[in-house]
């Protein structure tokens, strides 16, 4: 084989593979939002429950590796262990998110930023309730699973730190690719 046809033949596998990574590449960027359902869970400050969590989210992806996420998270009605209030929150929080692809379809990724809290406590004594606020950080770990170019299956474990009160959530979550 001559040298120009050689050298032809790999300056097209070259461009081919470029462009078959350029695509990929299109494919990882852009808009996002889905939403979720799970669990949240809290064991402190004589509180023991659970009850069923939802959220919202949005976001872009800048690449394959990194997005920016907006999220709203109800967290349900928290019960006391024994005498105490019930405690009713939610947050909206703002993360940056680290991804890291292990196939094409299958990636992991781990979030880190801060939520806005709003935390009600009822008061039965004077039939109302307290309604306090404030930011705290937020983080979790999560794996998705892609199922086609626009839908993806995600599992996430989050963290809100809620005052002094730790409130993890766990969620099954489906995310749509604009």
């Amino acid at each position: 084989m001559s040298k120009n046809k050689v050298l032809s033949a790999s300056l097209l596998a070259l461009l081919a593979g470029a462009s078959a990574f350029g695509a990929s590449a299109a494919e990882d960027k852009g808009f996002y939002a889905g939403a979720g359902v799970g669990q949240s869970f809290v064991d402190e400050r004589g509180y023991d429950d659970e009850d069923t969590a939802f959220s919202v989210f949005g976001g872009y992806q800048f690449n394959r590796y990194f997005a920016v996420e907006g999220a709203y998270t109800d967290f349900g009605k928290i019960e006391p262990e024994a005498l105490g209030s019930d405690l009713e929150a939610d947050a909206a929080s703002i993360t940056a998110v680290g991804i890291v692809p292990i196939t094409d379809k299958f990636s992991a990724y781990a979030k880190a930023g801060f939520s806005r809290w709003n935390l009600d406590t009822e008061l039965p004594a004077v039939t109302g309730t307290r309604d306090d606020s404030g930011t705290d950080p937020t983080y979790g770990l999560g794996v998705q699973y892609r199922i086609n170019d626009a839908v993806s299956l995600r599992g996430e474990y989050n963290r809100f730190e809620v005052e002094d009160i730790d409130l993890d959530v766990a969620q099954l979550q489906v995310r749509y690719s604009f």
